[in-house]
């Protein structure tokens, strides 16, 4: 009985062939098989987002779903953001507006921000939307109800909310 299975996963924008057990996580193939290891295991039970990518332009915790899953899925980690000298305006913000003290949940954090702002342009309501009718708004509420997946030890909230509330336009 063959357990593994042959993926292709369009990981920031390069096409990846990988051979793996059936049974591993994305994150794991993502920073064990890939090397990629901006994106960080926290808590591994899908509590903490540490581990937060975007899949087909969707946020989701790597360590929840298995890299088999996700044949021919488009994924972007905190590395397919942005680089150093070229960094994403999220990635900048958070440095503009101290979103990071010890930076282990910075990645996590940064793509679900990106997301979050992506799921606000695409009216899509979160927990708090007063308006199910209404164009979906960008407020502090909003951010603090669509991030809540984040956690942050160290408890950099406010500054988090900061930098997407710049990069989002949004004037507290």
């Amino acid at each position: 009985m063959n357990h593994t299975s042959r993926v292709t996963l369009t990981v920031n924008g390069e096409s990846r062939d990988l051979d793996i057990d059936n049974r591993t996580t994305l994150l794991d193939a993502l920073r064990e098989h890939l090397h990629l290891t901006g994106t960080k295991k926290g808590c591994d039970h899908g509590q903490c987002g540490a581990c937060t990518v975007m899949v087909d332009g969707r946020r989701i915790n790597a360590c929840l779903t298995l890299a088999v899953m996700h044949e021919g899925g488009e994924i972007t980690t905190i590395e397919g953001l942005g680089q150093p000298g070229n960094l994403h305006p999220m990635q900048a913000a958070f440095v503009k507006h101290d979103g990071f003290q010890c930076g282990y949940c910075t990645p996590g954090q940064i793509c679900s921000s990106v997301a979050v702002l992506e799921e606000i342009r695409a009216n899509i309501p979160s927990h708090v939307t007063k308006d199910l009718n209404a164009p979906a708004q960008l407020t502090a509420v909003e951010v603090r109800e669509r991030m809540s997946g984040n956690l942050c030890r160290c408890g950099a909230y406010s500054n988090i909310v900061d930098a997407i509330a710049d990069v989002g336009g949004l004037t507290a």
